[in-house]
């Protein structure tokens, strides 16, 4: 994507950011005319703004293909973009689409850590019985914890999210099995922020190909859904694979609604096939009031939530001015959203 030495370079947010960040992307290059332009509908944004953009950064909002005859490079606000690759725009020749990958792997590896020790200190048993002013006569033997330390954790995934996981876990003397798309390459050539994730590959004991994340799950006592959600992912995890599980193991899932396919999980919970589960995201959303899975004792379910943080805009806009001072060099963007694998 070649750009004129002189020539203005108009790039429109479609979304609310503070002055200080707003200042961090124009400096990037006297070429780039910043417009902030907050909005929900594609009709908030006149049209002439709409056919001189060159560079869209938004959330969710995307105008029809042909409001935005010179647009050429599309930064979206979030990891998961699963909601718009089957959008016309997306299509447009040579358009480069990325996302902001690894720009919230802090607060959801976080997120992920309280889910496991949650789960695994039994917090749901212990508030239930707050509720109902109970002091335990059992709870030597009831509340045993399923500690970190010593335990094996399986990541199904291992993208900016996955690595942080494992960064984290590391030192906790937890053991790390994951999966990736390509098992061969264990280097992470993505974003990262820095001494952040795992960008060698150097946290994982074992690298498993997606295929056989089956066999991955029968050694996990925690298991770690981060994937992104596309046709090959979609219920990847189902009766089978949670089959495989430990009984006394838990998941953990924050990836996108529907890579855990809903019955096979209800059942597997239900007849206690896995130990418990921490559920962040559905298929659903929002889960229906008449849902069996609100009911579930073994089940904590939190309205996706992992990855919002006060920080996150200050940690995204790292990665969008990375990548405006490498479409401002010619250099190749970070995150490019790959039409073949959907992600």
């Amino acid at each position: 994507m070649k750009n004129e030495e002189n020539k203005k370079i108009e790039v429109l947010v479609t979304y609310s950011l503070s002055e200080d960040l707003v200042q961090q992307l124009a400096t990037v290059d006297k070429r780039l005319q910043i417009h902030i332009n907050p909005a929900k509908n594609v009709n908030d944004i006149s049209d002439d703004l709409w056919q001189k953009t060159e560079i869209l950064i938004t959330g969710n909002l995307l105008p029809p293909l042909e409001k935005v005859p010179n647009l050429k490079w599309i930064q979206f606000n979030s990891a998961g973009i699963d909601f718009a690759v089957n959008d016309p725009l997306l299509k447009k020749p040579n358009l480069a689409v990325t996302n902001l990958s690894g720009a919230a792997a802090p607060q959801v590896a976080e997120f992920v850590l309280m889910a496991m020790l949650a789960l695994g200190h039994k917090v749901n048993t212990i508030l239930h019985q707050q509720r109902n002013h109970e002091w335990s006569p059992d709870r030597y033997s009831r509340l045993i914890p399923k500690e970190l330390r010593g335990s094996t954790l399986g990541l199904v995934g291992y993208g900016s999210i996955g690595r942080e996981i494992a960064r984290i876990t590391h030192p906790l003397g937890v053991k790390v099995l994951a999966t990736k798309h390509d098992s061969m390459d264990p280097k992470d050539r993505g974003f990262n922020l820095e001494g952040l994730g795992d960008p060698e590959g150097n946290f994982f004991t074992r690298l498993y190909p997606i295929q056989a994340v089956g066999s991955m799950l029968k050694e996990c006592d925690f298991v770690v859904i981060s994937l992104p959600k596309t046709e090959a992912t979609t219920h990847i995890i189902a009766e089978k694979e949670l089959g495989s599980m430990k009984s006394s193991a838990y998941l953990v899932d924050i990836s996108r609604g529907g890579v855990v396919k809903p019955q096979a999980l209800k059942s597997a919970l239900q007849e206690k096939k896995i130990a418990g589960a921490f559920m962040d995201v559905f298929e659903q959303e929002p889960l229906p009031k008449d849902s069996p899975l609100w009911e579930l004792p073994n089940m904590i379910i939190s309205p996706h939530i992992a990855g919002i943080s006060v920080n996150y805009n200050e940690r995204a806009i790292k990665l969008i001015v990375e990548n405006l001072q490498n479409y401002c060099q010619d250099r190749p963007l970070f995150n490019l959203f790959d039409r073949e694998n959907g992600y």
